[in-house]
């Protein structure tokens, strides 16, 4: 009695040529929004230094206000940490 067993196929039967596989990258790269993200860090790293002279930035910058909720108040109040 004989048996026909085909062999197991192999995983790199399934896969396409190397062309075929960068351009699966290249898709899925550009589906992920990945592409924005190289292009803009090899522009970085392309870039010249940020300055390193006070007189470059601006001279004031407005802080923000931090407000407190009356909830997070009454929290903290209830937890001793007095946020007047």
């Amino acid at each position: 009695m004989t048996t026909s067993r085909r062999p197991a196929p192999l995983f790199s039967d399934e896969l396409g040529t190397p062309a075929e596989m960068a351009a699966d990258g290249r898709e899925t790269s550009r589906n992920l929004g990945l592409q924005s993200r190289l292009e803009r860090a090899a522009r970085a790293a392309v870039a010249p230094a940020p300055s390193l002279y006070f007189d470059d930035y601006p001279a004031e910058v407005g802080k923000r206000e931090i407000r407190v909720s009356d909830a997070a108040a009454r929290i903290a109040n209830a937890l001793h940490l007095h946020l007047d």
